[in-house]
């Protein structure tokens, strides 16, 4: 997951518009917080996705977008935290920690 792009959300619940999941990986930072401020600008809200080590990159996106666009009216809604199974290609099943940060527009 070293791209910025939008995929549909596999586990979506709400039937909320396909394309409003960022996957955070290991561009720049600041790659991944363009992206979400130009996909706010067209939809009310954006989930923020990450699984193991770029984890703390997801959050250091949302607090960017918090925090030095305050003027902005955006803000944190639900975060949801857990784990997937995945296949280790030595063969060996592991648990992977995942993060969903979604960020709104204040209305």
């Amino acid at each position: 997951m070293s791209e910025v792009h939008s995929q549909p959300n596999q586990q979506n619940k709400e039937n909320s518009p396909t394309r409003d999941a960022i996957y955070i990986g290991k561009k720049p930072l600041m790659a991944y917080v363009t992206s979400t401020l130009i996909q706010l600008a067209n939809q009310p809200s954006v989930t923020i996705k990450a699984r193991g080590l770029s984890i703390g990159r997801a959050v250091d996106v949302s607090q960017i977008i918090l925090k030095r666009m305050e003027n902005a009216g955006y803000a944190v809604g639900d975060i949801l935290i857990g784990s997937e199974t995945v296949q280790a290609e030595d063969g060996r099943t592991r648990n992977v920690s995942t993060i969903e940060i979604q960020i709104k527009r204040n209305s």
